[in-house]
C-alpha cells in the first residue's frame, strides 16, 4: 500500500466514523427534531431513542410498568445518579422523586417531545448536575394505543404538527384523565400501582389546552379541592406554582398562568367587563386532584394549542425543567411537606376530632380580580389536510382585569368514618379489589367486635341518563342511624388512620361525589328504603384484625 493508498484508507475510516456518529446523534433526536417539526414520535420511536440515550449513559434505566389495553409496552425511564432501578433504591437515596406524564391525551403531543429532551439534556448535557440530587422518572407515551392512531384529521384547529396527532381515549374509548377513581383502564391501573409502589413526591401531567384564546404560552393547575389538606393547597397555591410563573417570564421569557377559560362574552364598547376565568373540575377522577387527594405535589401542564408546535414542545420542557430546578432547590421542604401530609392525616384518624369530607361543591373566586390575558388568533391553513389552523398572534394580548373562579368549595359536608365496614360477601369483592388497587389497607376482623357502627339508608338514588365513560353515574341520598351492633368475624373493615384514609373515605362514602357509589361499583346492592352496604364506625374503638389475603 502507498502513501496514496493509506491516505484513502485512513478518509474512509474517518468517513465511516463521522457516519456512525451522526447515527447516533440522529437515533437522539426526537422524530418531531428530524421532521422540522412536522411530525410526532410513534412507539418506535421513543423506544428507540430511550435505548439510544441509555446506551450512552449509564445513568438511564429504561423498563416498562404494565402494557395498554393493546398489549403495547407503557415505557418508563428513570434518571438518577448513582442510578436506581427499584422502589428500594430510592428510599435509600432519600432524595425527591418527580415523576413525568406525557401524552395521556394522545393528541396532546407536545409533552411527550419535551419529555425526550428533558431525558437528553439530563442524562448527556446541562441538566446533568440535577442528577445528583433529585430522582427524575418519565413516562413520555403513556396513551400509547392512542398515539399510534396518528391521523391528519385529529386535532385539526390546533398548530400543529401538521403530518398529524394521536386520539384522546384509549384503545376502548376511555379517556384516561378521568379514570383514576374507577381505575377501569388497563393503563391507569399500571399508572396507580407504579404511584403505590414508587410513590413519587412530584407528580407532572402534560397537556395541551382546548377552547379560549388567551395571552399565555402556556397554563397550570394544581389540586382544586378544598376538601383537601390545606397545607399541600397553601404551598403549591403560595409557595411554588408563585415562584414557577416568576422564572418562566425571568428565565424563559414564557407567560403562564393558571389554567381555566373564559365564560360569557366581551362586552360591547362602554360596557363593563363581565366574563370571568373558570377552573375546570375538583373531582379525582383527573389527575392533578388526584394525586392531591394522595398527599402528593401534583401539577397540571397546559401548552396553549395555538402556539405552535416547536414553541409548545419548548414552553413544556421550560416549564418541567423549572419544577425539577425548584425540587432540587428545594428537596428538604418537599420531603418534609410530603412525609408530614402523610403523618398529620393518620396523627388526626388516630385522635377523636370531627374529620370533615365534601360530597357536594360550588366554583369560588380569588378575593380579588386579576388582570387576565385576553389573546388575538388568526387562520392558516394546513397543508396535509386543507383544513384552517387557529394560530397564536404572538405578543398580542389585552390585560382585562376580571374575577378567577379558581378553586372548589364544598358546600355540604359529610364526617369521614374512622373505620369503613363492609359486609363479607360477594358483591363486595369489586369493592375490595378497587380499593387495593388504589393501594389502600384493607383488614378482616378475627374476632367479633360490637360497637356503635352508622348506617346510610337510601333515600333516593338518581341515575346519569347518559353514560360517561361507560357508566351511568349514580347519586344517592339518604339518612343515618347509628345503633350498637355486632360485627362478626370476617367482617371486612378499612380504617382510616393509614396515609392514603382520605383517598379510602373518598372512594367509600355513599354520597361522595366521585366514589365507587358514584361509578356503580354498589349498584347492585343498593335499593331504596334499606341500608347501603357500606356503614361507619365514627370513633377509634380496639378490634382483632388481620390484613385481608384471601376473600
Amino acid at each position: 500500500m502507498g502513501p496514496k493508498d493509506a491516505l484513502l484508507g485512513t478518509f474512509a475510516i474517518a468517513l465511516a466514523c463521522g457516519v456512525a456518529v451522526a447515527r447516533q446523534d440522529d437515533a437522539l433526536k426526537t422524530r418531531a427534531e428530524r421532521t422540522k417539526f412536522e411530525e410526532t414520535s410513534r412507539l418506535e420511536d421513543v423506544e428507540a431513542f430511550l435505548g439510544a440515550l441509555s446506551a450512552k449513559s449509564n445513568l438511564v434505566r429504561v423498563q416498562t410498568f404494565g402494557t395498554s389495553e393493546s398489549g403495547r409496552p407503557l415505557l418508563l425511564a428513570t434518571l438518577s445518579n448513582p442510578p436506581v432501578s427499584e422502589p428500594r433504591d430510592v428510599r435509600a437515596l432519600g432524595r425527591p422523586v418527580v415523576f413525568v406524564q406525557a401524552n395521556i391525551h394522545a393528541g396532546e403531543v407536545e409533552g411527550k417531545e419535551a419529555a425526550q429532551n428533558l431525558m437528553r439534556r439530563l442524562a448527556l448535557g446541562d441538566l446533568r448536575p440535577m442528577l445528583d440530587h433529585v430522582i427524575v422518572m418519565i413516562a413520555p407515551d403513556y396513551n400509547v394505543d392512542g398515539n399510534e392512531a396518528v391521523d391528519v384529521m385529529n386535532r385539526t384547529e390546533q398548530c400543529g404538527p401538521v403530518a398529524g396527532v394521536g386520539k384522546r381515549e384509549n384503545k376502548n374509548g376511555l379517556d384516561l384523565n378521568r379514570d383514576y377513581m374507577k381505575l377501569d383502564s388497563a393503563e391507569a391501573r399500571a399508572l396507580v400501582r407504579l404511584m403505590n409502589e414508587w410513590d413519587p413526591h412530584v407528580l407532572v401531567d402534560l397537556h395541551t389546552t382546548n377552547g379560549s384564546y388567551h395571552g399565555y404560552h402556556l397554563t397550570y393547575s394544581i389540586p382544586l379541592n378544598l376538601s383537601f389538606e390545606p397545607k399541600l393547597m397553601s404551598f403549591e397555591r403560595d409557595t411554588l406554582m408563585a415562584s414557577l410563573q416568576k422564572s418562566m417570564l425571568e428565565a424563559h421569557s414564557f407567560r403562564t398562568y393558571y389554567y381555566g377559560n373564559f365564560e360569557g362574552k366581551a362586552p360591547e364598547a362602554g360596557q363593563p367587563e363581565t366574563r370571568t376565568w373558570n377552573a375546570f373540575d375538583q373531582r379525582p377522577r383527573i389527575g392533578q386532584n388526584y394525586g392531591g387527594l394522595r398527599n402528593r405535589i401534583a401539577i397540571l401542564s397546559e401548552a396553549y394549542s395555538y402556539l405552535d408546535f416547536k414553541n409548545r414542545i419548548a414552553v413544556t420542557e421550560a416549564f418541567v425543567e423549572d419544577i425539577l430546578r425548584y425540587s432540587e432547590q428545594h428537596a428538604r421542604e418537599i420531603l418534609a411537606l410530603t412525609a408530614g401530609l402523610d403523618a398529620d392525616f393518620v396523627r388526626s384518624a388516630q385522635g377523636d376530632g370531627e374529620m370533615m369530607l365534601g360530597v357536594e361543591y360550588e366554583i369560588r373566586a380569588l378575593p380579588n380580580k386579576v388582570p387576565l390575558l385576553v389573546g388575538e388568533v388568526t387562520h392558516e391553513t394546513n397543508p396535509r389536510n386543507g383544513k384552517p389552523m387557529t394560530v397564536m398572534v404572538p405578543d398580542k394580548f389585552t390585560k382585562v382585569d376580571m374575577q378567577d373562579l379558581g378553586y372548589f368549595a364544598p358546600t355540604r359536608t359529610v364526617a369521614m368514618a374512622r373505620t369503613y365496614v363492609l359486609p363479607r360477601d360477594d358483591a363486595m369483592k369489586p369493592i375490595v379489589e378497587k380499593l387495593r388497587q388504589h393501594g389502600i389497607a384493607v383488614e378482616e376482623l378475627t374476632a367479633p367486635l360490637t360497637a356503635e357502627v352508622l348506617t346510610f339508608t337510601v333515600a333516593t338514588s338518581t341515575q346519569a341518563k347518559r353514560a360517561f365513560q361507560g357508566h351511568n353515574e349514580t347519586r344517592l341520598t339518604g339518612t343515618y342511624v347509628s345503633n350498637a351492633t355486632t360485627l362478626a368475624a370476617g367482617t371486612i373493615v378499612v380504617r382510616l388512620a393509614q396515609p392514603l384514609g382520605r383517598l379510602a373515605a373518598y372512594l367509600l362514602e355513599p354520597e361522595s361525589d366521585d366514589g365507587l357509589v358514584d361509578w356503580n361499583f354498589f349498584d347492585a346492592s343498593l335499593a331504596l328504603g334499606k341500608p347501603a352496604p357500606v356503614s361507619k364506625i365514627m370513633r377509634n374503638v380496639s378490634m382483632s384484625t388481620r390484613a385481608l389475603e384471601h376473600f
